[in-house]
């Protein structure tokens, strides 16, 4: 299936790619990984050790005072715009590799992943090619005056450490702004989906980005290529997605040396449906939330709150679109549900489906793994699901799944829906759902996460700002919001 990518699965395995060049380990060691959709091993990845990750970090820091460091802003904006370019013109290469990677519906990475991923460079070079400065004019003693002006530098050497959800999207989200603002990275992919990152090797070259400024070390995250970049001496800054304990592993990792760090971490996210609301925009807004990539979105909603008035309509109206989703092979054009990224991971969300039912949950649909085509079976297949009748202690509605799954629950005041939301750990986003103004703007301004929708859900201007709150994360990302992570301000006083 990835016949047209050069790291050729069906007879080379993964390699990193430093300082412009593919190549193995050192040590010899490989993982395995797995096609969700059949869970068949499908590719092996050579795995990093201290040797590849101090080879990456050298070619990066090399490339940095080196050429990269000498283009102009408008040259390497010229050069990410060909980068955009470049994973259009293999679009279909990408779209395989992510499909393959993940098993996600060739209609949903056909239209969000691929297209995205290839957008974030654009977007960003644009960003920082226009972004003003701050400057001030200041009286001295002597009358003369000075001016003082603000300069962005780049941060320095990158690490970027990437979930397995949205690979593609997700890494150039970082990726992107950090090399617009003229840093390079050392990109560490999930070790279950190592295949666009290593692809996006070959564009950086075909395009012409100089060797370095781009680098991937593959492995997994505790003894291996995550603790070794996260605990690099010469790594000046890192970004992380993925889960809240993690997150605090790296920033423990992070503290030794004072690197920056911005996390986006895990979320109980809460939809909120009030009786005024348009009931077909929400249900197929909840549609969306709940099961899109089969559940797997950080912004994803598990816990939905409805006004009891349209509880019994809302839940009915929900099951009935929910069993009408279709899981099969990621290329059928009536696949809209993919399977989990691995067996571990549903074993996880398979151990709440069945925690749920020991609380006495009311199972509405799902609960289980459906029955599958011969070909199929042994896949990471698992039921959309939905529940009601918890109480909002049980673990089921206070800890994060990450699968096709949500707990509804009746409210009758607005501050008591309110105050059921913000019952979390987490603050990650919210979507609201209502026909009243005033309320949408009371509510949206009391709920405690980084990202309220209205009325809608994952609709997303990329420069607004981007990020969790509480344990959901640390900073925002998105237009100059990035900016402020990826570059030093630094202020320059000329006295007149």
């Amino acid at each position: 299936m990835h016949a047209r990518v050069k790291q050729d699965t069906s007879s080379t395995p993964f390699c990193h790619f430093i300082n412009g060049e593919f190549v193995g380990s050192a040590n010899g060691r490989m993982f395995d990984v797995f096609y969700p959709v059949t869970g068949e091993m499908y590719a092996q990845v050579h795995e990093a050790g201290k040797e590849e990750v101090d080879a990456a970090v050298k070619a990066a820091r090399t490339a940095l005072t080196g050429p990269w460091g000498a283009l102009t802003v408008q040259q390497r904006v010229g050069l990410l715009h060909e980068l955009a370019d470049g994973i259009n013109a293999r679009f279909d290469d990408f779209l395989e590799a992510e499909c393959f990677d993940t098993g996600k519906p060739y209609s949903l990475a056909r239209h969000v992943d691929i297209p995205r991923g290839a957008a974030n460079f654009k977007i960003f070079a644009d960003i920082i090619k226009n972004v003003p400065t701050e400057s001030f004019m200041m009286e001295t003693p002597d009358g003369a005056g000075a001016l003082n002006y603000a300069i962005r530098a780049p941060k320095g050497v990158v690490a970027v450490i990437c979930p397995w959800n949205l690979p593609l999207l997700l890494m150039t989200w970082k990726v992107g702004p950090a090399m617009a603002c003229g840093n390079t990275v050392v990109v560490k992919p999930s070790e279950e989906t190592p295949a666009t990152t290593t692809l996006l090797g070959e564009v950086m070259n075909e395009v012409g980005i100089p060797a370095g400024v781009y680098n991937v070390v593959h492995g997994l995250g505790p003894d291996s290529a995550g603790q070794f970049l996260a605990q690099h001496p010469d790594i000046d800054a890192i970004t992380f997605t993925g889960e809240t304990v993690t997150g605090a592993e790296i920033m423990k990792a992070a503290a030794v040396g004072l690197r920056d760090v911005s996390f986006e971490m895990g979320g109980k996210n809460a939809g909120l449906v009030f009786a005024d609301c348009d009931m077909d925009k929400a249900i197929e807004g909840a549609m969306r939330s709940a099961f899109a990539n089969c559940g797997q979105v950080c912004l994803g909603t598990e816990r939905i709150y409805v006004e009891r008035p349209i509880f019994a309509e809302f839940v009915e109206r929900l099951k009935n679109n929910a069993e009408t989703l279709t899981p099969g092979r990621p290329e059928a054009g009536a696949t809209n549900l993919g399977p989990m990224i691995s067996r571990q991971q549903r074993n996880k969300v398979l151990s709440y489906y069945k925690k749920a039912r020991e609380e006495g949950a009311e199972i509405i649909t799902g609960g289980g793994i459906p029955q599958a085509p011969a070909e199929l079976e042994a896949g990471f297949w698992i039921e959309p699901t939905i529940w009601t009748g918890l109480p909002e202690s049980s673990p089921v509605v206070r800890e994060e799944i990450f699968g096709p799954c949500c707990h509804i629950q009746p409210f009758d005041e607005e501050e008591e829906a309110v105050s059921m939301a913000n019952d979390t750990p987490y603050g990650l986003a919210t979507a609201i759902w209502t026909g009243n103004a005033a309320r949408a703007h009371r509510v949206a301004a009391a709920v405690e996460v980084g990202i309220t929708w209205v009325n809608c859900w994952f609709l997303r201007d990329l420069r607004t700002p981007f990020g969790g709150s509480k344990q959901s994360g640390i900073g925002r990302e998105g237009g100059v919001h990035s900016l402020e992570f990826y570059t030093e301000m630094r202020n320059v006083c000329l006295k007149l």
